[in-house]
C-alpha cells in the first residue's frame, strides 16, 4: 500500500472542506425544511404554538376542499401558455437564425423581460391591463374596440396572466432554441436539399428532431415553474381575482399558511402539489425515453 504524501492529505482536507459547504447548506436550507414540512403536514399547527398530530386529517380535508380544486384548475389552465410560448419562441429563433440585420438588438430586447424583476413586471402589466386607463385598452380603442377590465373579469383574468407569462419567458426560451439551431450541422440540410426536400420537410424531419432535447428541457422546467406560479398572482390579483378565478395552488397555500395561520394544512397541500409535480415530471421523462433517437 502506497502511503499518501503530506501534500495529498492536505489537498484532500481542503477538498472535503469545499465539498462540505454546499452539502451543509443543502441539508440546512433544503432537506431540513422539507422534512419539517412533511411532518407538519400531519399536524394541526398555527406556526407558533404546539404541533398537534392529526394523522391524515389534513389530506382528507385537502381532497374535500373546493378552493384547492379551483386553484389547481386555475394553475393547470394557465399552463396553456407553455405550448404557446414554445411555438412563438421557436419561430422567433428561426427568424433570428437566418442572420437578419439587427439580430443582436432583437436578442437583447427579447431578453430584457427575463432579467427584469418579476414584481416590477407584474406592476407594469397590472397598469397596462387597467380597464380605465390601461395601455392595452387604449391600443384596442384605436380600432374601435372597447376592452374589458382584464383583471376584474372572470373570463379574461387567466388569459391576461397567460399573455404576461408568455411575454416574460419568451426571451429565455428563444435563446435556448437559437443555441440549439446553431448547433445543427449544415450538412444535414445540404443532404436534404440534394434529396429534393423543401423547406417545410427539412424543418419537420431535421430541425424539430434536432431541437427535441431543448424542447424537452423547456417543457419540464416550465411545467415545474408553472405549477409554482405565485408572484404574478399576488401582485396583479392580490385577492385571487374575481370569484377566485386567478388563484394558483401556491397562492392558496400561502393564504392558508400566512393568512389563516393553518401551516399544517398548508404543508399538506404543498406535499400534494410536490407529488403532482413529481408525477408529471416522471411521465415527461418516460415519454422522452420512448421517443428518443440517435442521429448517428
Amino acid at each position: 500500500m502506497i502511503a499518501k504524501s503530506k501534500l495529498h492529505r492536505t489537498e484532500q482536507r481542503y477538498a472535503y472542506f469545499f465539498i462540505a459547504a454546499p452539502i451543509i447548506g443543502f441539508l440546512l436550507f433544503a432537506m431540513t425544511p422539507l422534512a419539517y414540512s412533511i411532518y407538519g403536514a400531519f399536524t394541526d399547527w398555527n406556526g407558533l404554538g404546539r404541533m398537534e398530530f392529526v394523522g391524515l386529517e389534513n389530506f382528507k380535508n385537502v381532497f374535500q376542499d373546493e378552493y384547492f380544486y379551483k386553484s389547481m384548475y386555475n394553475t393547470i389552465f394557465m399552463m396553456l401558455g407553455i405550448p404557446i410560448g414554445i411555438v412563438i419562441a421557436l419561430l422567433l429563433a428561426l427568424a433570428l437564425n437566418r442572420g437578419i440585420p439587427g439580430t443582436n438588438t432583437f436578442r437583447v430586447l427579447y431578453y430584457i423581460p427575463v432579467v427584469s424583476s418579476i414584481a416590477a413586471v407584474s406592476i407594469l402589466w397590472q397598469w397596462a391591463y387597467n380597464g380605465d386607463y390601461g395601455l392595452v385598452n387604449q391600443f384596442l380603442a384605436i380600432f374601435g374596440i372597447e376592452g374589458p377590465n382584464w383583471l376584474q373579469n372572470t373570463s379574461t383574468v387567466k388569459p391576461a396572466l397567460i399573455i404576461m407569462a408568455v411575454w416574460k419567458g419568451l426571451g429565455f426560451t428563444m435563446l435556448l432554441y437559437l443555441a440549439a439551431l446553431q448547433s445543427v450541422p449544415a450538412t444535414y440540410y445540404e443532404a436534404a436539399k440534394l434529396d429534393g426536400a423543401n423547406a417545410f420537410q427539412a424543418f419537420w424531419h431535421i430541425t424539430l428532431p434536432m431541437v427535441k432535447p431543448v424542447t424537452f428541457f423547456i417543457v419540464v422546467t416550465n411545467i415545474i415553474g408553472g405549477a409554482q406560479i405565485f408572484t404574478e398572482i399576488n401582485v396583479m390579483t392580490p385577492t385571487g381575482g374575481p370569484e377566485y378565478s386567478s388563484a394558483s395552488v401556491v397562492f392558496y397555500i400561502w393564504q392558508k399558511a400566512f393568512g389563516s395561520f393553518q401551516l399544517g394544512y398548508a404543508s399538506a397541500m404543498a406535499l400534494v402539489l410536490g407529488l403532482f409535480i413529481f408525477i408529471i415530471t416522471l411521465i415527461q421523462f418516460r415519454i422522452n425515453e420512448k421517443n428518443s433517437f440517435d442521429m448517428d
